[in-house]
C-alpha cells in the first residue's frame, strides 16, 4: 500500500514595501495586477498557495487580496521573514515547503510541479531541491522545495541576519550538516535573462511580454526563447544587478 502524500504547501512572500519598487506587487497589465498573474501560474500546480506578509497596514491590501480570492495567508515579521515562513507553514500544517517570491509574475507552475514530482521520488526529509544553486533559467522562475523537518531547523537555529531575512540560507549552506543538495537545470543556460520584477525597467519588460507576447499563458522555455530572439526586450533590464543576500 503507497504511503499517503505528505501535505504541500506552496509559500510566497508578498509586501508591499519594496525598496526599488514600492507596490510593484499591485502593478498592472491589462487590468490584472502582478501579484494575480503569480498567483494564477502558481495554481498550475494544483497545490495549497499561501502568502505570508507582514504586520504592517500598508499590506493590508495583500490581505483583503488573498480573502478575496479564497488564499490562505498570514502576517508575520517584516525583517525576519523566516520567522513568517514557519509560521506560515505550522498554521497551515505543510509538510513539504516550496518558496517562491511574488517579484516573480510569470514564474512556471508547471516546473514547479514536476520539480515537486521530482522531491516527492527523493523520499528524504534532508532533501532540499531548487533551481537557484547553479543557474540555467532566467531570474524570475525561482523556487525551493524543501521539508517542513529542514524549515524548523533553521527557525530553531538562524541567528545571522541573512539568514532571517531571506528564509533558507541557513538550508542551503549546510549549516546543519544534514542538508541533501538536488539541483534543478535545464539543457540551455538561459541564467543571463532576468524576468523578475525589481524596478521599472523589470516591469517594463514584463508588460510587454504579457501584452505582446501573452506570455502568462506560456512556458518558461516558451518565454526565455522569445527572449533570446529579441534582444531588445532583454536590452530593456539588462543593466539591473540584483540585489546581494
Amino acid at each position: 500500500m503507497a504511503l499517503p502524500l505528505p501535505h504541500i504547501g506552496i509559500i510566497t512572500q508578498a509586501r508591499m514595501t519594496s525598496t526599488r519598487l514600492p507596490g510593484k506587487i499591485l502593478k498592472e497589465v491589462n487590468n490584472k495586477t502582478l501579484l494575480q498573474y503569480h498567483i494564477e501560474r502558481l495554481q498550475k500546480t494544483g497545490v495549497d498557495i499561501a502568502i505570508a506578509t507582514t504586520i504592517n497596514t500598508t499590506d493590508d491590501c495583500v490581505c483583503d487580496y488573498a480573502v478575496a480570492h479564497n488564499l490562505h495567508y498570514h502576517r508575520g515579521s517584516e525583517e525576519n521573514v523566516l520567522s513568517r515562513f514557519y509560521e506560515t507553514a505550522v498554521k497551515y500544517n505543510y509538510q513539504v515547503i516550496v518558496r517562491v517570491t511574488s517579484d516573480c509574475p510569470l514564474i512556471d507552475g508547471e516546473l514547479i510541479k514536476d520539480s515537486i514530482d521530482y522531491y516527492l521520488e527523493l523520499n528524504d526529509p534532508n532533501a532540499y531541491l531548487s533551481n537557484c544553486m547553479e543557474r540555467t533559467f532566467a531570474r524570475g522562475f525561482d523556487f525551493e522545495i524543501f521539508s517542513f523537518q529542514l524549515l524548523k531547523e533553521a527557525y530553531d537555529n538562524a541567528t545571522d541576519v541573512a539568514d532571517l531575512e531571506h528564509v533558507t540560507p541557513y538550508i542551503w549552506q549546510n549549516k546543519s550538516g544534514n542538508v541533501q543538495q538536488h539541483n534543478v537545470r535545464q539543457f540551455e543556460d538561459n541564467s543571463h535573462l532576468r524576468i523578475t520584477v525589481d524596478t521599472n525597467a523589470d516591469f517594463e519588460l514584463v508588460r510587454q511580454l504579457i501584452q505582446d507576447y501573452n506570455a502568462h499563458q506560456l512556458s518558461n522555455i516558451e518565454i526565455e526563447t522569445i527572449l533570446n530572439e529579441h534582444p531588445n526586450l532583454v536590452a530593456l533590464n539588462a543593466h539591473i544587478e540584483q540585489k546581494k543576500l
